[in-house]
């Protein structure tokens, strides 16, 4: 690893973004993160710089390119690849859910309709990724097992335009030793083609390596500086580093993206967020990519987002179910049709997200949870509101209050990371004008204590009836800035 590597501190895509994929056209770059169990699937973002970016909409936009609902928290969407090829942009990725291979969909505009996705059905793995030689010939590269059922990189021919398989299956690379080689990259570059993995596994022995090799199956021969990248046993501010993607500039130069989260709070610390997308600029050096100065944001502005106008905005996802199916628009706002879940990534250490809900005809509220078994719901029924916390099978209910109007009663969720204790934050449900209804310690929130591989969302929850959300505002900073 380059000792001249300064590690970045600020993500380019804050909150539940994890394993993101990038591709520029001409001077726009544009990169996709895995979604799980959350629909719309996955988000797609644009850029001019590397540094800002928009989310353009989601590729799996509509309930015929995907099926999630029998997803289960941290199923459904892993680990897309995106490219663009003669002219077409294509997307790969698995559909954990189904088990039912690879799906691959393409378009000749991203920020459009993507066709309905072939299915690869015989391609048994994950994190999919496409690399086409001069000849066109179309290699799909894996994490997939062989016998005994290790991990191992692996590629197989297939025609891209119907998902046939053209050839056998190829053992390429078991990496440098780490458990899991994943999510691997194929290119050519220069005279080489290079393979780009992550392995460690994703959490806090997660790394990338490379190597290359002469052909698109190699023989591949490791760099002798790997890892390439990460943050194991260090102190840096972005650990479990991995999941990378190479890219170049217009100008020559090259960057790559990458995953990693923030943990905080006393030993072991915790991360709430879930993995979010880091970047940083490459160097060639010998033949082989180092990375140096980080790609990041230079402040860390707060922002204030009115989430919920007359078009539900595309950062909005469903859980298990697509958030346009449960959420519909009415002339008084918007209704939420139970039981479901939907909302938007937690994306800042400091939140304070506020709601009107109307719960004359249904019961649910304010929510934010990392899964269904670990959250922290503001419920507003016919008869009053009450916070409710729940961490695996304990649910315990933290405060009530009286409403006078179920119509209309103004609720607010803070996760602040002002108060002085051992965990990442704290969590506080309000009634607005009222009472504090209770708080609760941010770690019984977080990856090391539910599990899998996302991150908070903040939404509404319906449990029964169909519940009315008249205001959603998010308001998001970060610690470095004070309190909001």
């Amino acid at each position: 690893m380059n000792s001249e590597f300064v590690p970045a501190t600020r993500p380019i895509l804050p909150g539940f973004h994890p394993d993101p994929s990038v591709c520029r056209v001409g001077d726009t770059y544009w990169m996709v993160c895995s979604s799980f169990e959350y629909a719309p699937g996955v988000p797609l973002f644009r850029s001019d710089d590397l540094i800002t970016w928009e989310q353009a909409g989601n590729v799996l936009a509509r309930p015929s390119q995907l099926d999630v609902k029998g997803s289960a928290p941290s199923g459904g969407i892993y680990a897309p690849t995106l490219r663009h090829h003669d002219g077409r942009f294509w997307m790969i990725t698995t559909n954990w859910s189904d088990r039912q291979g690879q799906i691959l969909t393409w378009t000749d505009d991203p920020a459009g309709e993507w066709a309905d996705p072939v299915r690869l059905p015989e391609v048994k793995g994950i994190d999919p990724d496409l690399a086409w030689d001069a000849d066109g010939t179309c290699y799909l590269t894996f994490s997939g097992w062989v016998e005994g059922g290790t991990s191992r990189i692996v590629q197989q021919v297939i025609d891209p335009s119907t998902g046939a398989i053209l050839s056998g299956q190829t053992e390429l690379w078991s990496g440098t030793g780490g458990k899991w080689p994943e999510a691997p990259h194929l290119y050519r570059i220069g005279d080489f083609w290079y393979l780009l993995i992550a392995e460690g596994g994703t959490e806090r022995g997660h790394a990338v390596t490379i190597a290359r090799g002469p052909s698109p199956s190699g023989p591949f021969t490791p760099c002798p500086d790997n890892p390439l990248l990460t943050a194991r046993g260090t102190d840096r501010a972005a650990q479990s580093t991995g999941h990378a993607d190479l890219v170049r500039r217009p100008d020559g130069s090259w960057a790559i993206v990458y995953h990693g989260t923030r943990p905080r709070g006393a030993t072991p610390e915790w991360h709430v967020l879930g993995r979010e997308t880091f970047a940083s600029n490459v160097a060639w050096a010998g033949g082989w990519p180092e990375l140096t100065t980080p790609i990041e944001p230079t402040g860390a502005a707060a922002v204030t987002i009115d989430e919920l106008g007359d078009t539900l905005p595309p950062s909005w996802a469903g859980a298990s179910r697509f958030a346009g199916e449960v959420l519909r628009r009415t002339a008084q706002g918007w209704c939420l049709a139970g039981p479901a879940f939907t909302g938007r990534r937690h994306q800042h250490h400091d939140v304070r997200v506020t709601a009107t809900i109307d719960a004359r005809h249904g019961t649910g509220g304010l929510e934010i949870r990392i899964d269904p078994r670990h959250r922290l719901t503001i419920e507003v029924n016919g008869s009053g509101v009450r916070a409710v916390a729940q961490i695996g099978d304990l649910v315990s209910t933290l405060g009530r209050a009286d409403v006078a109007d179920p119509g209309s009663v103004h609720v607010e969720l803070r996760a602040t990371t002002e108060s002085t204790f051992t965990g990442p934050d704290q969590l506080v449900a309000v009634v607005v004008g009222g009472v504090e209804l209770g708080r609760m310690d941010g770690r019984y929130l977080s990856t090391e204590v539910a599990g899998g591989f996302t991150g908070r969302m903040i939404g509404v929850r319906a449990d029964s009836g169909e519940l009315g959300v008249t205001a959603f505002t998010y308001h998001g900073s970060t610690s470095s800035d004070g309190p909001l």
